[in-house]
Parts: C-alpha cells; sequence; structure tokens
C-alpha cells in the first residue's frame, strides 16, 4: 500500500560500501525498516545520507507491504530543519540517547499518534531552547504514558515507588520498592512540562541516580530492554 506518512529517523546503518538500512518511526504504521540502495555514493539522487541523522524529521512516500520485512522508499522530504539539535553536542548526545532508548523499546509495526505527536513536538522544544539539563529525564518518564507502563499517581504521597507494579506504596513490599531522593524527584516531574524544567533543581549526582531508576523501570516493563550503549557518554556531558 503506497502511503505518504511523516516519520522519526531512530537509526541508519551502513550496509555494504553504499547502502542504507533505516529504522524510523512513522504516524501511519509505527516502526518501520527501508532500505535505501546506494545512498552512500550517490551524488544525484534524491535522497541523500543527510536527511537520515538521528531523529530528523521526515514525510516519506513508501509503498508499505506490511509483512515485516523491509520496506523500500519512493520519496522524502524535511518536514522540519532542526537548527541546533545536531550541532549542539550536548543535544546530540541527547539525541543519541533517546534514539538508543527508542529502538530499544519500540519494536512493533502498529501506529501510535499519539506517541508520535509527542516525539515530534518535544524534539522541536529541545532544537528550540537553551536551558534542557533535564530533558531526557522527563522525556524518559512521559514515554511510559505511551509504552503503556506511566505511574499510577493515586497515592503519590506515599513514602515508597513500586518499580515493578508502577505504584507508590506506604512501605516497601518487595527488592524494586525504593524511597528517598529519587522518589522526591519522581513526584517532581510527574504532571509538569518542559517549560517547567527550569524549576526542578538537580544536581549530576541526583539526575545520574534518578536516570539509572528511570532505567530499571523500563527494564522491568519491557521484555529484552537493554541500557542504552551511549549512557556514559550522556553523564559525562552533564556532570
Amino acid at each position: 500500500m503506497l502511503v505518504t506518512t511523516p516519520a522519526i529517523v531512530i537509526s541508519a546503518l551502513k550496509y555494504g560500501e553504499a547502502d542504507l538500512i533505516v529504522k524510523a518511526y512513522t504516524y501511519s504504521d509505527g516502526l518501520k525498516t527501508y532500505m535505501l540502495k546506494g545512498v552512500l555514493k550517490s551524488k544525484k539522487g534524491k535522497f541523500k545520507a543527510s536527511h537520515f541523522q538521528l531523529l530528523t524529521q521526515l514525510e516519506i512516500v513508501a509503498n508499505h507491504r506490511n509483512q515485516g520485512r523491509m520496506e523500500y522508499l519512493k520519496d522524502i522530504k524535511v518536514l522540519y530543519s532542526y537548527t541546533s539539535l545536531h550541532t549542539n553536542i550536548k543535544k546530540s548526545s541527547i539525541l543519541i540517547f533517546i534514539a538508543e532508548v527508542l529502538k530499544n523499546a519500540i519494536r512493533e509495526e502498529e501506529a501510535n499518534p499519539q506517541l508520535f505527536n509527542y516525539l515530534e513536538s518535544s524534539l522541536i522544544w529541545l532544537d528550540l531552547h537553551d536551558k534542557f539539563a533535564n530533558f531526557h529525564l522527563l522525556v524518559l518518564l512521559n514515554l511510559t504514558r505511551y509504552l503503556g507502563f506511566y505511574p499510577d499517581v493515586t497515592a503519590k504521597e506515599h513514602t515508597y515507588f513500586n518499580l515493578l507494579d508502577g505504584v507508590f506504596e506506604m512501605k516497601s513490599i518487595n527488592k524494586y520498592c525504593i524511597e528517598g531522593r529519587n522518589v522526591e524527584i519522581l513526584r517532581q516531574f510527574l504532571g509538569t512540562n518542559f517549560d517547567a524544567l527550569n524549576e526542578l533543581k538537580l544536581n549530576q549526582h541526583g539526575r545520574s541516580n534518578f536516570l539509572d531508576m528511570m532505567l530499571l523501570y523500563y527494564e522491568l516493563h519491557i521484555e529484552g530492554f537493554k541500557k542504552p550503549n551511549s549512557l556514559a557518554i550522556l553523564n559525562e556531558i552533564f556532570s
């Protein structure tokens, strides 16, 4: 079926001498994989390697067979040209991290328009703002809403947060119940938005510990989820 849809590039892997295998999260069909033949050597073709930088927002025309195999693109255009995401080292480090999280967390060829819209607007916000040290933490938390394991905030005044069940508890009932500073930070993030991020005062230690907690939360709720390889670089950048 021929479709025209917005898409966000999740990864681009060199294949052979001239080809690219691109994973993109599409508005119409969720995660798709595309083979782009000769794109790395062609100087006159409509597809350029620069079109497939991490988390680039495109409009693509593709013939989706939806049979779990690689698809082929017929046409593309850039929907939003970032001004800083690929040139600012801190922002580009966040991009690498988020792209890796998405690659590990999203595996289905199934449309999720709400998730797509959230990613689209979040990336544009990051591109346009200069204060963003806690951006990746809020994105990690908010993504769980669309992935199906957002924390239940019914009893968020309770002392413990149960990572296994995603609920606040009065007392510790298993080894995944946490307390202390990470729970305080979680409460601060719940219900906040990007424009209020600067009001959350976190030092490097607090930011790193909360990030580790969130990644454990992902591991407990997504089978086979692995910590991103870019985690160490991200922690170093924001140290």
